[in-house]
């Protein structure tokens, strides 16, 4: 009767990775009970997600070919359309949010061409816009823009206008920072980037103000919602956020935060679910409206329980 904040399924948005090549369900070993899934697979697992009372899911395919430039995710029949025309068939008032970032499609892993050493911003605009168009022509209510690239959000926006679809939602990556807490979901997405680091086009840990900048330019060109990723880390800007901009405002749990919590629990050290479930609530806590998490399944049958 006193609690200040509370945590529901309807909060969550749980990450689904689709691999074009697989055949059957692929075991993500640095995430326990996270798997890469078959297309076949996928509408069985929207079932399971929607039934557990979790309103979207955020989609991130691993195609079976790549390129030096990433412009096989725009591609005619691309694995993500696929899925969202698979998930849309079935579960057609489930959320369904596409990450819209290169580094699962170049041979490189980064989230765009490489020029001079980093990834060329001007040229993955273009990319990025042409996919954000693919998959909300095949039903995706959500696209997200995760690169940070600057610009990214105007020329989706831009994009999407032009063709038509004024009503899909940019749910931006506005604050990514270049963290060390992503490893297991580039074993997950197979994107480990080679030549350099992220910390070119990410955001430096040690900066908040910077942070401020980043969401005050991504709303003005457009974005609907704005990200925090991490989140656990970054409590301070979530709350920042969401007092200064009044917006909806994700948090993205990422991989290393999951795989901690889940290495922890597996040696005894901790209670697993008591923890993801504090986790989480000082997320909601701290201002998130909804939180992207590898452990959406297992929160929802906790708050079932």
């Amino acid at each position: 009767m006193v609690g200040e904040h509370a945590l529901d399924a309807g909060d969550l948005i749980c990450p689904v990775f689709i691999d074009e090549t697989a055949t059957e369900r692929k075991p993500v070993g640095s995430m326990p009970g996270v798997e890469r899934l078959p297309l076949d697979a996928v509408e069985a697992e929207a079932d399971e997600i929607a039934g557990l009372g979790i309103p979207a899911v955020i989609l991130f395919g691993i195609p079976g070919e790549k390129d030096e430039t990433g412009e096989g995710a725009y591609a005619a029949g691309n694995v993500i359309e696929k899925a969202v025309r698979t998930i849309k068939r079935r579960n057609r008032d489930m959320v369904v949010i596409t990450d819209v970032c290169l580094c699962e499609y170049t041979t490189h892993g980064h989230c765009g061409p490489i020029k001079n050493n980093t990834v060329d911003n001007d040229a993955t605009l273009d990319i990025i816009a042409k996919t954000a168009v693919s998959y909300a022509r095949a039903g995706a209510d959500v696209v997200a823009p995760s690169g940070m690239m600057d610009g990214m959000v105007h020329a989706i926006r831009s994009e999407l206008d032009f063709h038509g679809l004024k009503d899909t939602i940019i749910m931006s990556y506005a604050a990514k920072y270049a963290s060390a807490m992503y490893g297991p979901f580039r074993d997950a997405a197979s994107s480990g980037c080679k030549g350099f680091d992220r910390s070119t086009y990410q955001m430096d840990p040690a900066n908040a103000d910077e942070a401020m900048r980043e969401v005050a330019m991504d709303l003005e060109e457009g974005a609907d919602i704005v990200m925090v990723k991490p989140a656990l880390s970054y409590l301070d800007i979530i709350y920042r956020v969401k007092a200064e901009f009044r917006v909806p405002v994700a948090a993205y749990s990422v991989s290393g935060e999951y795989a901690m919590i889940k290495a922890a629990a597996a040696n005894g050290w901790i209670d697993g679910d008591r923890v993801a479930l504090e986790a989480l609530l000082s997320m909601k806590r701290a201002g998130a409206d909804m939180i992207v998490t590898y452990a959406a399944k297992d929160i929802a049958r906790l708050l079932q329980a």
